[in-house]
This record gives structure tokens, sequence and C-alpha cells, in this order.
């Protein structure tokens, strides 16, 4: 399990008491302010304890969601648009407009690590919406997965998302059509 200094502080752990089960192999330090119990750790809770204000979305979140059985290269994370520049080769960090940042927010256990996630009805808004920028046998692959679960998609829930898009009647239209 990977800790925060912050949450090692919590426990009772003072500086000293950090120090000494880093000396014993009890605790290993990933890089500043990151600590494990494991020598090995796994690296998706790495990712979400680095960037907790992140939300997995793009590629990540259609593998992690089961629309796809492509194993992305790379952490796709939104991140408000005014946050800080991501510096991590592993990470693709996609800026999102503050007012539609935590639309479709939800939170799923993957492999045991809890990570913070779009829901299968933002995701279809965001495959609708980069629709051009997605390989197009990728594209249809994930259309087809989502018409096999067209009826767990909520309704009501997607067009209350779409209301928050200036383009929604569209992608509404485009999805009904693809998907329905």
């Amino acid at each position: 399990m990977i800790f925060s200094y912050k949450e090692l502080k919590n426990q009772g752990l003072d500086n000293y008491k950090i120090n000494k089960k880093l000396e014993n192999k009890e605790l290993y330090k990933i890089e500043i302010g990151l600590y494990s119990d494991t020598e090995k750790y796994n690296q998706l809770e790495y990712v979400v304890k680095k960037y907790p204000n992140s939300i997995f979305t793009s590629e990540s979140a259609f593998f992690y969601l089961g629309l796809t059985d492509y194993i992305p290269s790379k952490y796709f994370l939104a991140t408000k648009h005014n946050a800080k520049k991501i510096e991590n080769d592993k990470i693709e960090q996609i800026f999102m407009a503050n007012h539609f940042f935590e639309t479709g927010k939800t939170e799923m256990n993957y492999n045991n690590v809890n990570i913070n996630i779009y829901n299968k009805e933002r995701m279809l808004i965001e495959l609708v919406r980069n629709k051009n920028s997605i390989a197009f046998d990728y594209y249809k692959e994930i259309i087809s997965n989502y018409r096999e679960i067209a009826d767990e998609i909520d309704m009501s829930l997607l067009a209350e998302y779409l209301e928050k898009f200036t383009n929604g009647k569209n992608i509404f239209e485009i999805i009904h059509r693809e998907v329905f």
C-alpha cells in the first residue's frame, strides 16, 4: 500500500519513526512525500496517490470500464484547465473546463485500487465529442460495446450531462443514431 507523508503523520508516525521504518525496510520511499509498505508497488495506486485531484478518462476510462480490451500505454488523466502541468512520461493529461470537470465523476475499485473515473454516460459523451481524433477501429469497437450495454445507460443522467455542453444536442443525435 502507498501512503502519503500526511497519512503517515496521521497514523502517529513522526520523522524519527518514519526514518526507523525506512532503515528496517518496513517502509520504502518512492519519492518526496510518498512511501510504500512494499519494495515493489502498484503503479496505478501510485498514480492515484500522486494525482488525487485528477479523474481517469479517455483510453484509461474505456479500459477500466470494460468497453475495450486495448490496454493503454499511458494513464489518461483529466484535470481542471488551470491545474499544474503533469510532468510524467507515463501520463497523458487532458485539461477540462472547470464547469464540467466533475460531471460524471465516480469512484470505482479496479484491481484493489480505488480510482476516480468518469462514468459510462460521461465517457459516451467524451467518445462522441472526440470522435475525429480517435482511430476509426477503436471508436467502432467502443461504440459496439456501448450498444451491448445500451439498456444500462441512464438516459436522464446523459441528458443532464449534455446540457452542460455547448453542442449537447448534436452529441445526443449522434449517440442516439449510433448506440440506440
